[in-house]
């Protein structure tokens, strides 16, 4: 299994498919043939490793397949490797971590159908360092970032003021969005500087039956007397600066679907990570020329390494204009 994991390293850290190594081992524990996956598009490591001991003329039928990840049970780019392990007459199947992907996983229980041999869960915890940041992807919540800003990227003045750049009808869409998620977050320095109360309410200022969790995420103290904690969802503290730590937290309390609503902080983290799925940009008509701009330094020093993102909805509100867009795969 180790060896799988040596292999799976080999594949593209920065690709939307998870590393997986694989390797065919005979009845005496020789290696017949070893796979990859080399990235999105390509073949999956089980094909990878049957592919080689076919090229190689090794029959592998009643052969022992070691994979990194459960073999996945779904057609997409390539067909699922289950089948194809089926097709090839191996006879056991050893795999480290469960595939988390629900539109993936089940490979295991059509190779046991088929009468293959199947163990799983070995070495589990290196399996999932192998994994890396492909696992929070796929078992974390969603994840919307808001912004509202200034033509001009600022969400504040130069003394700190902030109330309001945007329109009240932006607000009030604000709020809808807030009531469709399961939590909104906000970091330690928003809390101290605005006290927001993080609540949803409808067009008469009244708390709607869906409250989300309110999350404060940084090491200092909520004041007593904060806004949060006051009517509306639950408060949590998450003392930590870690964005997958907070969202494997807030999947553990059953959240699927996040709102980072700032501050610049918080929302740089969250785009450094490549943990924003969707961003909400409120812009207003106004120009302040000076103070905090929306997201904080993103280590971006040249124009090809920009976040490039696909707008997909934009929207008027009153005076203000709603962009909605998602990260580019480009």
């Amino acid at each position: 299994m180790r060896r799988a994991f040596e292999l799976a390293a080999r594949g593209p850290a920065a690709d939307p498919n998870p590393r997986v190594g694989a390797v065919l081992l005979a009845s005496d524990g020789r290696t017949l043939a070893e796979g990859w996956h080399r990235g999105a598009g390509t073949p999956h490591a089980e094909i990878s490793a049957l592919t080689a001991a076919a090229e190689s003329g090794i029959d592998v039928r009643g052969a022992t397949a070691v994979v990194s990840l459960e073999p996945c049970n779904h057609t997409g780019r390539t067909g699922p490797c289950s089948l194809a392990l089926i097709a090839a007459g191996v006879g056991r199947v050893v795999y480290s971590v469960p595939d988390p992907n629900p539109t993936a996983a089940g490979g295991a229980e059509r190779l046991m159908d088929a009468g293959v041999q199947v163990v799983g869960g070995v070495l589990v915890d290196e399996g999932r360092a192998v994994l890396g940041a492909w696992i929070a992807r796929v078992t974390r919540p969603f994840v919307t970032l808001k912004l509202a800003a200034t033509l001009d990227g600022r969400v504040a003045a130069a003394d700190g003021t902030s109330r309001w750049i945007t329109s009240p009808l932006s607000r009030r869409h604000a709020h809808d969005v807030r009531a469709q998620m399961d939590a909104v977050l906000v970091g330690t320095g928003t809390v101290l500087a605005d006290d927001p109360a993080l609540t949803a309410r409808d067009g008469a200022g009244l708390l709607v039956s869906h409250q989300p969790m309110r999350v404060v995420v940084g090491h200092r103290d909520v004041p007593d007397g904060a806004a949060l904690r006051g009517p509306g969802g639950p408060l949590v503290h998450l003392r930590t600066h870690d964005p997958y730590e907070v969202l494997g937290e807030l999947a553990r309390r059953g959240a699927h679907r996040v709102l980072v609503e700032g501050g610049p902080r918080l929302s740089a983290a969250f785009l450094r990570a490549g943990l924003v799925d969707e961003l909400h940009t409120y812009l207003a008509p106004v120009l302040l020329g000076a103070g905090p701009s929306a997201v904080a330094d993103l280590g971006i020093t040249t124009i090809d390494d920009a976040v490039r993102l696909v707008p997909t909805r934009v929207v008027r509100l009153g005076p203000d204009v709603l962009v909605v867009a998602t990260r580019s795969e480009g």
